[in-house]
């Protein structure tokens, strides 16, 4: 299976033209997409599809809509058990996985709570590891489910920008994520097709040269009469590619999709497709190489490059040539866009472009550092050195190196190329301190922090002979700080505690960011559920919590190791909420 798979992307990179063999050998034990029934109560409206851009990722479900609202009962789609349960602040929240007979799991995600016999069992495994957030993995005998069950009501826990319900299918052998469409096509409605919102054309570095100018080039799109477009005329010499801004749309909503299907033609003939019906998580970050990174980086722009870069391993992706065509005849070439959705709802555009001979620029290698996308590269220069591993790249590229130097801050500030490229996994970069400003006893308080659209990140490091080492996962603007501040603990609302029979505190941090935290009632271990705002939160536990005068202990460690604690007390009878807070003790 791997073997089949290597020698696909190895295709690939040599240029040559693949359907995607293995996807159809993956999908071998997996039965044709039955219909599934609607997990809601209500009718579907989806407010997210399969494979639509993300940050760093593909969204690998599609979001159901609940009305605006959390606490909707959520039906199980078939029959299966319970086979894994996750709980976080971040990422998909409280989550459920069910199993089913023939070949695929489901995942419902962001969800307001479990069942009853779940929520129970979660929270016993929550007191008997003293942690909130955790990965379970009953037996399947202990939940099994039935088609319409109610196992779960949905919310907007973890990294959920609104109330609503996340859906997956998965390959439960492969892991590989489906499309969740074809299994809901009855209930949703779509005759809207896909739109292209924008055209960008890419001369190839050194290669190609388009309207004059080896730089990328934005075409312009020109509207028709009865609603169709065009694009201003473009001529070009050499070797180019394109890429495609555009959306799909549903009916009955306002939301905007990912597109299915693009495929790209010349003079009728097909060069590139990109059909993402299938994924495995493991791919997903290849979308940096899809798109054109720096763009979104810049412009939260999302382009779709019609071409292949040779480290881009999608397996969802096909092409000739890599997508990428040699203008070499001064004639008009016609590209063609065919846009579809997965109900077949299709935007074509048509794109003309006269060869016209002229001479391409040389690449501009003054300066720069030549990296390799097929091994692995070294750099270094005073106060830095940069590891990146073969297998990072995408492609090759020459980076601009430059240093602002400056003795009165813990370290210079070094600009890894002039706009930022990803990494697919990490990079090892180690940046040397200032010799006479390296004067903290506590080592672990250094950190590398990147300088992003005027903003400190912190990516943190070890520190190593007056050197501090770190992974990164893009290139841009690094230097060294320090985090010798201790988060703060903020009560909220504590003389309210009582009355609403839950305690609430948020959790911050100026640098490092929080990385652990305790709760405590009576010196004993308590639950402080901890939502993607960094509020935690307990609500009163009948069977833990005896009413009465209490003292409650908060404990929270950044990920520099400094540690702040917030003791307070409170009673948890229903007539009194009072909290009187003592002073915050440091550490």
């Amino acid at each position: 299976m791997k073997l089949k798979l290597t020698f696909a992307a190895l295709l690939l990179s040599l240029c040559a033209y693949s359907q995607n063999e293995p996807q159809d050998i993956r999908n071998q034990h997996i039965a044709e997409p039955q219909e599934l029934p609607n997990p809601f109560d209500f009718p579907i409206l989806l407010s997210g599809n399969f494979g639509e851009l993300r940050a760093n990722h593909f969204h690998s479900g599609i979001d159901f809509k609940t009305q605006g609202a959390e606490g909707k009962a959520i039906h199980v789609v078939k029959d299966g058990y319970v086979s894994r349960i996750a709980v976080s602040p971040w990422g998909y929240g409280n989550c459920l996985y069910i199993t089913h007979p023939d070949g695929t799991t489901t995942v419902y995600a962001h969800l307001q709570r479990f069942s009853k016999a779940i929520a129970e069992y979660v929270k016993a495994q929550q007191y008997a590891e003293e942690k909130f957030a955790l990965n379970l993995f009953p037996p399947a005998e202990k939940f099994p489910v039935k088609q319409g069950e109610v196992v779960a009501w949905s919310g907007n826990t973890g990294s959920s920008g609104g109330p609503h319900l996340h859906f997956e299918v998965r390959d439960t052998q492969t892991e590989d994520i489906l499309d969740p469409i074809p299994y809901f096509k009855g209930g949703i409605k779509d005759k809207t097709a896909p739109r292209i919102l924008g055209v960008m054309a890419y001369p190839m570095e050194g290669a190609g040269i388009v309207n004059g100018s080896p730089k990328k080039q934005d075409v312009k799109l020109l509207a028709q009469k009865g609603g169709g477009q065009t694009v201003a005329p473009i001529e070009a010499w050499g070797e180019i590619g394109f890429g495609v801004k555009c959306y799909d749309y549903m009916d009955g909503t306002s939301n905007i999709y990912g597109v299915r299907l693009i495929t790209l033609a010349v003079d009728g003939k097909e060069i590139f497709r990109s059909d993402i019906g299938r994924f495995a998580f493991s791919e997903t970050r290849y979308l940096n190489s899809m798109t054109d990174y720096a763009l979104w980086q810049t412009k939260r722009s999302f382009y779709i490059k019609s071409f292949i870069e040779p480290g881009n391993r999608l397996s969802f992706l096909a092409a000739k040539n890599r997508g990428i065509v040699n203008i070499n005849e001064e004639r008009t070439y016609e590209f063609t866009y065919t846009l579809k959705d997965a109900f077949g709802n299709t935007t074509k555009l048509t794109i003309p472009v006269r060869g016209k001979q002229q001479d391409i620029p040389a690449v501009d290698t003054e300066g720069k550092e030549l990296m390799y996308w097929s091994q692995t590269n070294r750099f270094g220069a005073k106060g830095v050195r940069l590891t990146i591993p073969r297998g990072n790249l995408y492609r090759n590229f020459y980076m601009k190196y430059s240093v602002r130097r400056d003795s009165t801050l813990l370290a210079d500030t070094h600009y890894l190329n002039n706009e930022p490229v990803p990494l697919h996994r990490n990079a090892q970069l180690s940046i040397r301190l200032n010799p006479q400003l390296d004067t903290l006893a506590n080592k672990r308080q250094y950190g590398i922090i990147q300088w992003k659209q005027g903003k400190a990140s912190w990516v943190g490091g070890k520190y190593r002979n007056g050197w501090v080492d770190g992974d990164i996962r893009e290139l841009g603007a690094y230097t060294v700080r320090q985090d010798t501040k201790e988060p703060t603990i903020t009560p909220l609302q504590p003389s309210t505690w009582g009355q609403k029979r839950r305690i609430s505190l948020r959790l911050s941090d100026d640098l490092s960011g929080v990385e652990t935290y305790r709760g405590e009632i009576d010196g004993k271990y308590a639950l402080f559920e901890m939502n993607s705002r960094s509020v935690i939160t307990y609500r009163f536990d009948s069977e833990r919590l005896a009413p009465g005068k209490h003292t409650l202990k908060i404990t929270a460690t950044d990920a520099c190791g400094n540690q702040s604690t917030y003791v307070s007390t409170f009673h948890s009878g229903e007539k009194t909420g009072k909290s009187t807070p003592k002073k915050k003790k440091k550490q």
